[in-house]
């Protein structure tokens, strides 16, 4: 395929709630630096401003951010404010709560009733009224614990009017059986990609069955997570790549959208050529034995 080709619609489209999305997005970490949140190096504000407004031109109208994505002199979500406000009509702009980072940068956890302030903190970040989308990121220490209490605090803000949606991230099936006893829950948002192992594949089957959009994040990554991708890849994944004339992250994306039409891809850059190739995956459209091929574990 032509890498530097396509538009974000050509990935179809799926609804968050009552609002329509292309499948391929964009997510906002990788624009505060060369590295997630690194106090030491920020990135070059206007190649990241460029990138921004690129993506909308290309048709990128999800994207994925927090006021917790910030490096020395960066903040994702203000780069997101200067790039493009006033804010196109379609564009949605999703965000995530429970964990913050303090000026030093280290983290920490909100309580329920800190969450109004950390709405709040993107709000004015973003220079909005209202969030589109909140998802609540839930900490590995609540895997099996109840998240009632945060997610109905958000359900309040839904209710006062500062939030439009609301989606759960780092979540088990026990999560989003909870969180939909209590408000409706449009998307789930959780580390996926080749090599998933089969209840991470049985789960987002079954968000695909509840009208619930799944959100993969580290499809590319994998396990370098943060980090970003390696310089290696599956001898599998290479011979599609080879096959196709893409290149392995483009077939990462490609096989992550063939999950199934309720997934969406929020893959991040910082660079305008990887932003384009990004996009161009959306167009790439691997055959059913490719799918099957990468999709077999061991």
């Amino acid at each position: 395929m032509t890498s530097h080709t396509g538009t974000a619609a050509d990935a179809g489209t799926w609804r968050l709630g009552d609002l329509t999305v292309n499948r391929l997005g964009f997510g906002a970490m990788r624009l505060t630096g060369s590295a997630a949140f690194d106090l030491g190096a920020p990135s070059d504000r206007e190649r990241s401003i460029t990138v921004l407004r690129r993506a909308v031109e290309l048709g990128v109208d999800h994207i994925d951010t927090a006021a917790f994505y910030f490096s020395a002199l960066r903040s994702a979500n203000e780069l997101i404010n200067r790039a493009l406000a006033p804010y196109p009509d379609d564009l949605v702009i999703a965000t995530k709560v429970w964990p913050g980072r303090d000026p030093s940068g280290r983290w920490w956890w909100a309580t329920p009733e800190q969450l109004r302030g950390q709405v709040e903190e993107n709000l004015r970040q973003l220079g909005r009224d209202h969030l589109d989308v909140v998802n609540l990121r839930i900490p590995k220490r609540r895997a099996t614990g109840s998240i009632a209490g945060h997610f109905g605090a958000l359900a309040a803000l839904r209710q006062a009017g500062l939030i439009r949606h609301l989606g759960i991230s780092n979540a088990t099936p026990e999560h989003l059986a909870e969180a939909q006893a209590i408000a409706p829950v449009v998307c789930v948002q959780n580390p996926y990609g080749v090599g998933a192992p089969a209840g991470d594949q049985e789960f987002l089957r079954d968000c695909g069955e509840r009208g619930v959009a799944f959100v993969p994040f580290f499809a590319i990554a994998g396990a370098g997570r943060e980090a970003g991708a390696g310089a290696t890849h599956d001898d599998r994944v290479l011979a599609v790549a080879r096959a196709h004339g893409a290149t392995p992250a483009q077939v990462l994306l490609a096989w992550t959208l063939h999950q199934g039409p309720h997934v969406l891809a929020i893959p991040g850059t910082g660079d305008p050529a990887h932003l384009a190739d990004n996009v161009a995956a959306g167009a790439l459209r691997l055959s059913a034995e490719e799918v099957a091929r990468l999709s077999a574990t061991g």
